[in-house]
């Protein structure tokens, strides 16, 4: 991919992690994460699929090449993180697609993170072992 090459950008945060995604016209498909191929990235089928499906959704699998530099959390959270960087780079792409990503819930930032453990209690919200006597 050359420098002067056109590119839609969007950022996608998930847990800890953050995603740094950009989507290059004219592409035949090809999905770059961290400068390795995504199934060497992501290994588990289920984020493969997960973060593929903002793409088929829009039916643009082989129009777009993706590049992502991800980092920070799990691989759960970072393939959270691509799929939402993916969407968003996808509505700059072609704005008419909103509905289309709205409705497969694409453009939604889940903002489930972990509790803080509180003082006096041994997890976020585990107590310990009351005993009357």
């Amino acid at each position: 991919m050359a420098m002067d090459d056109h590119y839609y950008e969007g950022v996608g945060r998930r847990k800890a992690a953050t995603a740094r995604v950009r989507l290059f016209d004219g592409g035949d498909g090809t999905v770059v994460v961290n400068d390795r191929p995504v199934e060497e990235y992501f290994v588990r089928e289920v984020d493969l699929f997960h973060l593929q499906e903002p793409l088929v959704a829009t039916a643009t699998e082989n129009r777009f090449n993706v590049s992502v530099k991800v980092q920070g959390g799990g691989m759960t959270g970072q393939a959270g993180a691509v799929r939402l960087g993916i969407a968003r780079a996808l509505l700059k792409a072609n704005p008419e697609w909103r509905p289309v990503l709205r409705k497969g819930g694409f453009l939604t930032r889940d903002a489930r993170v972990k509790e803080r453990k509180k003082p006096g209690l041994k997890r976020a919200r585990k107590a310990p072992q009351y005993t009357k006597r």
